[in-house]
């Protein structure tokens, strides 16, 4: 088996501050998310402009610290929120959920989508292919942070994580499993696939269809929560039933885009800077 290199949680201090990797993974996700779109921004044609990325990156943001952990005390904490709902704001903590930064993130899109006047599907559609990055670093985050393990293994990458809880045996470093499937190998299908013009909602569809698969999957290695165990048929876990609506998504998505109805992501007016 492999050994688990034990990261201290806190990447610095400055006096009485900490700045831990897990935030730290969130602001380089975020920073990648502004590289990314600055480029494509750039590109002749793209139909968007730099100056219009710092709302786009700001509502992006905003959705997903604040559905990520709304989703997080709702999906799996429900009876520590309603005990304890003053938690809902130590974010520093852990307990994120991508499901619910998802949803905030589609909320905070439509609202810039009305604000900006542009198709809300065309903008998540140019925001999508940012998106796997910032689930790779968090999930990088989670395996510094030693927290969402696997199931026990015999492989020989199997790692015997710190958490007493973890039952000092090896397990799947499920983490970088994610970090691999839902975040790089996403981020390159979508990278390449949104890189000539698509469908509009085909980008989108794309993701939905993409991350729904590779967390479904994903959960078979990743040891369930355990104060909810399994939630369906002894073997189906939370996140495994809510990647199943994104795949339904995701399939109608780029069902609908390919009917021969949608417009392009590039149909609209370039705005000047």
């Amino acid at each position: 088996m492999l050994s688990y290199p034990n990261i201290d949680p806190v990447a610095f201090e400055i006096g009485p501050l900490q700045l831990r990797w897990y935030g730290l993974m969130y602001l380089i996700g975020f920073a990648m998310a502004w590289i990314l779109a600055r480029y494509r921004a750039g590109k002749p044609g793209s139909g968007w402009t730099r100056a219009e990325l710092p709302d786009l990156i700001t509502y992006s943001a905003l959705g997903v610290i604040i559905g990520a952990r709304l989703g997080y005390v709702i999906f799996y904490d429900f009876s520590g929120f309603i005990a304890r709902p003053w938690e809902v704001f130590m974010i520093w903590r852990g307990g994120m959920s991508f499901h619910g930064g998802m949803i905030g993130v589609i909320f905070c899109l439509y609202l810039y989508s009305l604000k900006s006047k542009r198709p809300f599907l065309a903008v998540t559609d140019f925001v999508a292919p940012m998106g796997p990055l910032g689930v790779m670093f968090g999930r990088i985050g989670n395996f510094i942070n030693g927290e969402l393990w696997g199931r026990p293994t015999d492989l020989p990458w199997g790692m015997i994580f710190p958490d007493p809880a973890a039952g000092y045996i090896p397990r799947h470093p499920s983490q970088l499993y994610q970090a691999l499937l839902e975040g790089l190998l996403l981020f390159i299908i979508l990278w390449i696939f949104s890189s000539r013009s698509r469908p509009r909602m085909a980008v989108s569809g794309l993701f939905c269809l993409g991350y729904g698969v590779f967390r479904f999957g994903v959960e078979f290695f990743r040891e369930p929560d355990a104060h909810l165990g399994f939630i369906f048929l002894d073997w189906m876990t939370m996140g495994q039933i809510l990647s199943i609506p994104l795949v339904i998504l995701g399939a109608v998505l780029l069902f609908f885009a390919y009917s021969g109805k949608a417009g392009d992501n590039r149909d609209y007016p370039v705005k000047s800077p």
